[in-house]
Parts: C-alpha cells; sequence; structure tokens
C-alpha cells in the first residue's frame, strides 16, 4: 500500500489537524507502509524527511498559525508520479488538498478526505455568516469525488449528512494514555501557578473567537467571591485574542502560552475541572487528554465535544455560550469533592478505551477497501 497524503497543515504546526496527521504518519512508519506527504513549508525546519514534499508558503493573515501553500504543480506532479501511490488522501480543503483533488482526477487515483474544521461555524464567529452557502457549494465540490470522507465524531457525521455528503465514515481520535495520565506530581504543578490549597481550573486551546473564551471570562468573573478567592485559572494556548483577553482577565487568570508533551499532561492531572465552552468543535482532542489525566471536563453540549463528555459521569454540559449554566456546572462540580473523584476516575477509564492503534487500523482498513474495489473495477 501506497499513500499520498495533501495537507495545507502539518507538525510542527500547533492545531488538532496536524497532530493527527503526525499521529497517522508515525503509524504507517511503524506498519511500514509507505507514504509521502505534502504540506506548505513551516518556518521552522526542525522536523525534515524524506516522506515530506514541502511547498513554499506564507502565514495566512486569518489564521496566522497555518500556512498558505503556493505548490509548484510540475514538480508536485513528477514527484507523485514517481511515488505511484495507490490512495490520495485529503485532509484539507485549501491549496495543498486542492493539489490532491486535481492529481487524482489527473491522473486516475482513487480520492479519500478528512474533515476536520467546523468552517461553517467559524464564518458565524468572524461576523461572515453570508459566505455559509458558498462555503457549503464549495465542500460539496472538494469532496465530491471522494470514496470516503472521515469524520472525527457522530456529531459531526449528521451535520454533513444533513448538507447533503455521502459515503461517510467515522474516523475518531485516539489519546496516549502513558502520557496523559493521571499520576503527575501535583503539589509541584500547582506551586509552580498558585497556592496549594487553591482549585485550578484550566482551558487549552486556540485564543480565537471560534472558542468562546468570553463565556469562559464571564463564568469566571460571576462566581461567588468567597469560592471565587479560593481558584486559580490556567489559560493555555496562544492567538488572535491573547492580547484583549489578558487585559480583561481577573487577577486570578495566568497565561500560559502553548504547552505540549509532559508539561501539558502535567497541568490536566493537576487540575480539578477542565473547563471548554468551545461550541465550534468536530471532535475535541483536548477534552479527551483532560480525561485521560483523570480531570472532569465542564463543556458546550456542541460539535464533537458532546460525543466525547457523558453528563453527570464524566462532566457536565452546558449549553453554549449560557455564562449561568457554565458557572452553575462549575459551583456543583467544585463543592462535591466527591463527584468530582469519581467523574475523573470514569474519564480515565473512557479515554483507556480510545486507543490509537485500534483507530488507526481500522483507518487502514478503509483504506483497503477503496483501493480493492479500484482493482475490482479495474478487472471487472
Amino acid at each position: 500500500m501506497r499513500i499520498a497524503i495533501f495537507t495545507d497543515t502539518f507538525y510542527p504546526d500547533i492545531n488538532g489537524v496536524a497532530r493527527t496527521l503526525k499521529r497517522l504518519t508515525n503509524f504507517l512508519e511503524n506498519q511500514s507502509i509507505t507514504f509521502k506527504l505534502f504540506a506548505p513549508a513551516s518556518p521552522i525546519e526542525e522536523f525534515a524527511s524524506s516522506h515530506i514534499h514541502r511547498s513554499k508558503s506564507l502565514s495566512f493573515f486569518m489564521y496566522p498559525e497555518c500556512r498558505l501553500a503556493f505548490p509548484n504543480l510540475s514538480q508536485m506532479k513528477t514527484e507523485l508520479q514517481n511515488f505511484s501511490p495507490d490512495l490520495i488522501h485529503v485532509a484539507t480543503p485549501f491549496n495543498i488538498g486542492l493539489c490532491g483533488v486535481y492529481f487524482s482526477k489527473k491522473l486516475n487515483i482513487p480520492l479519500v478526505g478528512s474533515y476536520h474544521t467546523n468552517f461553517d461555524h467559524y464564518l458565524q464567529c468572524y461576523s461572515l455568516p453570508f459566505l455559509s452557502k458558498l462555503h457549503w457549494n464549495y465542500m460539496e465540490w472538494f469532496y465530491q469525488t471522494c470514496k470516503k470522507i472521515f469524520v472525527p465524531s457522530p456529531a459531526t457525521l449528521l451535520q454533513l449528512k444533513q448538507q447533503g455528503f455521502t459515503n461517510l465514515e467515522i474516523w475518531p481520535r485516539g489519546v496516549d494514555c502513558q502520557l496523559f495520565h493521571p499520576y503527575y506530581d501535583k503539589k509541584s504543578v500547582k506551586h509552580r501557578y498558585c497556592r496549594q490549597d487553591s482549585y485550578l481550573l484550566t482551558y487549552v486551546g486556540r485564543l480565537a473567537p471560534e472558542k468562546d473564551l468570553y463565556t469562559l471570562l464571564a463564568a469566571a468573573r460571576s462566581l461567588p467571591s468567597d469560592i471565587n478567592q479560593n481558584i486559580h485559572w490556567l489559560i493555555i494556548g496562544d492567538g488572535p485574542l491573547r492580547e484583549e483577553l489578558e487585559s480583561q482577565a481577573p487577577e486570578n487568570m495566568t497565561f500560559t502560552g502553548y504547552l505540549e508533551g509532559e508539561p501539558l499532561a502535567e497541568v490536566y492531572a493537576a487540575s480539578d475541572l477542565f473547563v471548554f465552552p468551545s461550541a465550534s468543535e468536530t471532535f475535541g482532542n483536548v477534552v479527551l487528554e483532560s480525561l485521560a489525566c483523570g480531570t472532569p471536563v465542564i463543556g458546550a453540549k456542541a460539535g464533537g465535544v458532546q460525543n466525547i463528555v457523558k453528563p453527570g459521569l464524566t462532566g457536565l454540559l452546558c449549553e453554549p455560550g449560557n455564562v449561568q449554566e457554565f458557572s452553575e456546572a462549575i459551583l456543583q462540580l467544585l463543592t462535591n469533592e466527591s463527584l468530582r473523584q469519581k467523574m475523573g476516575t470514569s474519564g480515565r477509564h473512557y479515554a483507556l478505551t480510545q486507543s490509537w492503534d485500534r483507530i488507526l487500523h481500522n483507518l487502514i482498513s478503509q483504506y483497503t477497501d477503496v483501493i480493492q474495489e479500484r482493482e475490482h473495477q479495474k478487472y471487472a
């Protein structure tokens, strides 16, 4: 099996798509499955590989962490033909993804796609709702020749089904339970950021309009003063709203910037609650990471998050944007330590069932089905 992957974001970019694809390519290498990945050039050249073809790129003005690629089609075509893939997987609907769709048609190579980002929700957040119809028309055109479209959650599958998409398959996300676990030294983390007797509440993610961080700020401010004086918030991540959020944040809120690997896992494990107001997630990787560390989640009842959090068992779900529901949920769990511990244990048990190996073996099985179907058609 030879797989060509076309994506507009890849490691060392910090986002869910890049991390998922890095996990996939690591798995392909471990399984001795040959692949070639086409992606934009990164300003951080710490990761070079003969498996990766990088195209010139510039930072995208609306989303500076992502790159807008300017591929050399002739060079890309030569490299793709020399590689001779059995299958093309397009992971993003931008410039590099468009190249994948084009070469699939031009060279008659079977195509699959994955849908990672709820751009329609982003349009609402960036005051561009009038582009919604145009967006869905483009998405329908982009994915129309895909033999399978992989989506990360049942909620996303339903959303695309309602838009008329077919050939949908769920490709969920796993979590590394050896990295993300509850057994870190919680005291040392609290010593770094707050008093030992403080409740530690955490958010992890991009600091951008689509994450609805104003709801989080409002909920933090609305908590009763006797509880609030014993709470410390950690806001982990970066993005265009960071400066504004920091200027509006209460004194008990620390902005750390991005954390990765063990430092991030330590914070999850030391936290009493993980609060995640975003209603735009197609999955919610950070939610699953928090559960793996034994920390209950208070999240928005929307998108992929509602497929991960089991209300009353591993956390609580609130109506998106409802400040009162979020603050009541925070109070309910902070004042009930035994329930928090029970939820943390249940969350860890759930995360242990979400094995990357099982999930990625299933994806390879889906690849195989598409390739074999093509072979049968060829010789029918």
